[in-house]
C-alpha cells in the first residue's frame, strides 16, 4: 500500500491540476520549439533542407507511436508512474538536441522528445482518478487548453531566443522545464484510486500499430516531397493498409489488447474519435495559413510583412484565449453535455474561418480570426476527453484518451498534407520565387471551415448514453486463437 502524497491532502487538488497543466504546456512547447529554426536548420546542421525536415517529422512519428503505448501502460502500471517516465525522454531528447552538431543526433533528440508526448492524455486520465466529479469538468478543460497555451507561447519565445541568443539555449530551457515537470509530478501527483489493470502488455499490438502509423504518417507527411504517385508513397500507403488491417485482426483476438477495439467501436467513442480527426484537421489548417499570411512580403499585395518574432506575438493571444475560456466550456458541458460543447466549438471554428475571408487583409483582422478559431478549439478540446471518459470503463481511461489524442494527431497530419498541396499548387511568382497565392490561401481557409462544419455535424450525431455498471467493467476479449 503506497502512502498518500501531499496532493492527496484536502485542498491539494489545485496544485495537481496546475502541475498537470504545466506538463501540457511543456509538451506543446516541444512541438513549436523548432519552428523559428526551420529555415536555418540546413546551415546550422550542415545538411540539406530535405534532411533537415526530419527534425519535424521525427517528433510527429515518435509521438504517434508512443501516445497509445503510454496510455495502455498507464492503465496497467499507474498513470503517475508513466507520467514520470514520459518526462525522461523529454529531458534526454532536449539535452541531445542542445548538444547536436549534425542532423542525425538532432533527429534522435527530436524523436526522444516525441516519446514524451503522452503526458497530456495521461494527465487527463489521472484527473478522472483523483478529482471529485464537481471539479473534474473544469480541470479537464484547463488541462486540454494548456496545449494551446504552450503552442502560443512557444513561437514568440523560440523566435526571441533564436534572434538574440544561441539556438542551443532553446533546448537547454526545454530540458530544464521538462525536469521541473518531472520533479513536480513526483512531489505533487498521487497514484490515484484506481487499481492498475491486470494482464500482459501487448507487444505485438504495439509493434503493429507503430509500424502501420509510421508508414501512414510518412506517406502523408512526405508525399508532397516524394510525389503522391511515386512508388515510395504508394508503397507506404499500401503497407499501412496491410499492417493496420492485420493489427485490427490481432487486437480483436488477443486477450490483453493494446487498444480495446470493442470499446472504441461503441458509437459514442467511435463518433467522438471521428469528430476529433476533423477538429484536428481544422485546428491545424489555420495554424499553417495565418503565420504565412503574416510573414509574406507586402509586395505580394496580401502578405503583411511581419517578422518571425512579430508573427509569434500576434499569434500568442489566441492560445491564451483557450485557457481563459476553458471554464466557460466546462460550464456549458455541465449544463448541456460535452456533445453540445463539441458541436458549438466546431461551429465557432467554422465562424472563425468564414470571418478570415473578410479579415485577412490586416494584422488586427487575423488576430480576431485566431481568437475566434482558438476559442472554438478550446471548447472542442475540453469536450472530447469528457465524451470519451463518459463511455469507457475507468480502468481503460488512459488508453482511450491516448487513442483519442492519436486521432487528433492524424487529423493534423492530414491537414498539413492537404493544405500543403493547395498552397503549393496555387502560387504566384515574386522575384523568381514561387509563393502561395491569395487564391490558394482563400481555398485553404474554405477547406478548413468546411471541415469544421463537418466536425459539428458529426458531433451533433454522437449518441450519448450513460455508461452502465456492466459496461463500466472491463470485458475479457476472446482467448487468442478463437474466433472474434
Amino acid at each position: 500500500m503506497s502512502t498518500p502524497t501531499p496532493a492527496a491532502r484536502p485542498g491539494g487538488t489545485g496544485g495537481i491540476v496546475g502541475v498537470l497543466a504545466l506538463a501540457g504546456i511543456v509538451a506543446a512547447l516541444m512541438q513549436t520549439l523548432v519552428v523559428p529554426l526551420i529555415g536555418d536548420l540546413p546551415e546550422l546542421l550542415g545538411t540539406s533542407a530535405s534532411n533537415a525536415s526530419w527534425v519535424i517529422t521525427a517528433t510527429l512519428l515518435a509521438s504517434a507511436v508512443a501516445t497509445p503505448v503510454a496510455g495502455r501502460l498507464g492503465d496497467m502500471y499507474g498513470k503517475r508512474r508513466l507520467l514520470l517516465a514520459s518526462t525522461v525522454p523529454l529531458v534526454a531528447g532536449s539535452v541531445v538536441c542542445a548538444l547536436a552538431g549534425s542532423v542525425a543526433p538532432m533527429v534522435v533528440g527530436r524523436g526522444l522528445q516525441g516519446l514524451g508526448m503522452g503526458v497530456v492524455p495521461l494527465g487527463i486520465s489521472l484527473l478522472r482518478d483523483i478529482l471529485p466529479m464537481e471539479k473534474l469538468g473544469s480541470s479537464i478543460a484547463l488541462m486540454s487548453a494548456s496545449m494551446g497555451v504552450g503552442g502560443a507561447l512557444g513561437l514568440p519565445f523560440s523566435a526571441a531566443v533564436a534572434e538574440h541568443a544561441s539556438w542551443r539555449v532553446l533546448f537547454w530551457v526545454a530540458a530544464g522545464l521538462s525536469l521541473l515537470v518531472g520533479v513536480l509530478v513526483w512531489l505533487v501527483a498521487p497514484t490515484g484510486r484506481i487499481a492498475p489493470v491486470a494482464g500482459r502488455f501487448d507487444v505485438l499490438g504495439a509493434l503493429g500499430l507503430g509500424g502501420g502509423l509510421i508508414a501512414l504518417l510518412l506517406a502523408v507527411s512526405k508525399g508532397s516531397v516524394w510525389g503522391w504517385g511515386s512508388a515510395t508513397t504508394l508503397g507506404l500507403f499500401a503497407a499501412a493498409a496491410v499492417v493496420l488491417g492485420a493489427w485490427v485482426w490481432w487486437e480483436l483476438r488477443t486477450r490483453d489488447p493494446l487498444v480495446d477495439l470493442r470499446v472504441t467501436a461503441r458509437p459514442q467513442v467511435l463518433m467522438t474519435n471521428a469528430a476529433s480527426i476533423l477538429v484536428g484537421f481544422s485546428m491545424y489548417a489555420q495554424s499553417l495559413v495565418i503565420p504565412q499570411l503574416l510573414q509574406l512580403p507586402e509586395a505580394t499585395g496580401y502578405g503583411l510583412g511581419q517578422s518571425m518574432m512579430a508573427m509569434g506575438l500576434w499569434m500568442a493571444p489566441a492560445g491564451l484565449m483557450m485557457m481563459a475560456l476553458s471554464p466557460l466550456g466546462a460550464k456549458l458541458s455541465a449544463a448541456r453535455g460535452p456533445k453540445v460543447t463539441l458541436a458549438v466549438g466546431s461551429l465557432v471554428i467554422a465562424v472563425g474561418y468564414l470571418s478570415s475571408l473578410l479579415l485577412m487583409g490586416s494584422t488586427w483582422g487575423l488576430l480576431v480570426v485566431t481568437l475566434v478559431c482558438n476559442t472554438g478549439v478550446g471548447l472542442a478540446y475540453g469536450a472530447m476527453p469528457a465524451l470519451i471518459m463518459g463511455a469507457v470503463p475507468q480502468a481503460e481511461t488512459a488508453s482511450a484518451n491516448s487513442f483519442n489524442t492519436l486521432m487528433r494527431s492524424i487529423g493534423s497530419s492530414v491537414s498539413a498534407a492537404v493544405i500543403g498541396v493547395v498552397l503549393a499548387e496555387l502560387t504566384i511568382d515574386l522575384g523568381g520565387h514561387a509563393l502561395p497565392s491569395e487564391t490558394g490561401f482563400r481555398v485553404a481557409l474554405l477547406i478548413g471551415g468546411g471541415v469544421a462544419l463537418a466536425a459539428a455535424a458529426v458531433a451533433a450525431l454522437i449518441p450519448v448514453r450513460p455508461l452502465t455498471a456492466a459496461a463500466a467493467q472491463p470485458q475479457p476479449a476472446p482467448a487468442a486463437g478463437t474466433a472474434a
